[in-house]
């Protein structure tokens, strides 16, 4: 195989080789289907919003200090949230079958800058009890910061809720699938690369000039075999009576 490739030769070679790249992208798309479908644990995910906010019928002066104070607070609250001190008390109400450990890598905190509002979010392998989770770590939190902190200014401003039509957000099959595919495409044209340059063999005049640099001098026309009578074919000849 000649190493320079031009475009014109890539194109042939993906022409030649179509068959075993389709083939090569079909059956990625399929394991992928596959693996998505049937393999991979679906995760659902939930979130509930938590409120921030001093009450303001204790707190009469310096509103403006406050909410800088509850801005502020909202970073250490997100830290306390996913603390063991909260989590063990949500697997004890609950009774989940994980460690505080594994519970806390299920659980994020969403949190904007100037917002006095963070979202918990929980992904769990069933809908039902990443809500439960989610409420439950919530009740727990704001019960257990006025111990710690000696504040009361927490509330759960929106609670998770069970839609009744969850999709899960992991797996995507679809995109596991797309990915799938394009994959399959860069391997079968890379195997299909490699097939030609392994293939040493001259089908073409041009083929014989770029290797060997020697000149053809002619070439050799398809031998078509003409048919040969049968053996056992009788021959009648009419003779005319005389």
């Amino acid at each position: 195989m000649n190493e320079n490739l031009t475009l014109q030769d890539l194109i042939t070679i993906f022409k030649e080789r179509l068959f075993l790249i389709v083939a090569i992208t079909s059956l990625a798309v399929l394991v992928a289907a596959g693996v998505s479908f049937y393999v991979l644990e679906p995760v659902y995910e939930t979130s509930t919003q938590i409120l921030v906010n001093h009450d303001q019928k204790t707190v009469a002066n310096n509103t403006n200090l406050n909410i800088e104070t509850d801005l502020q607070l909202i970073s250490t609250y997100s830290v306390i949230i996913k603390s063991r001190i909260i989590l063990d008390k949500v697997i004890d109400q609950l009774n989940l079958n994980v460690s505080a450990k594994e519970l806390n890598k299920q659980i994020t905190v969403d949190k904007s800058e100037d917002s006095q509002v963070f979202e918990l979010k929980v992904k769990y392998r069933e809908p039902h009890m990443a809500v439960k989770i989610a409420n439950t770590t919530a009740e727990v939190f704001q019960n257990e910061i006025q111990e710690l902190m000696g504040v009361k200014n927490v509330s759960i401003l929106t609670p998770a809720e069970l839609e009744g039509n969850e999709s899960p957000v992991f797996p995507n099959p679809f995109l596991n699938m797309f990915i799938a595919g394009f994959l399959g495409i860069f391997l079968g044209y890379g195997l299909a690369l490699l097939l030609n340059y392994l293939d040493t063999t001259l089908k073409t005049d041009e083929d014989v000039i770029k290797n060997l640099d020697i000149p053809v001098i002619g070439m050799i026309g398809k031998i078509i075999e003409e048919e040969k009578p049968a053996a056992n074919t009788t021959i009648i000849l009419n003779r005319e009576e005389a």
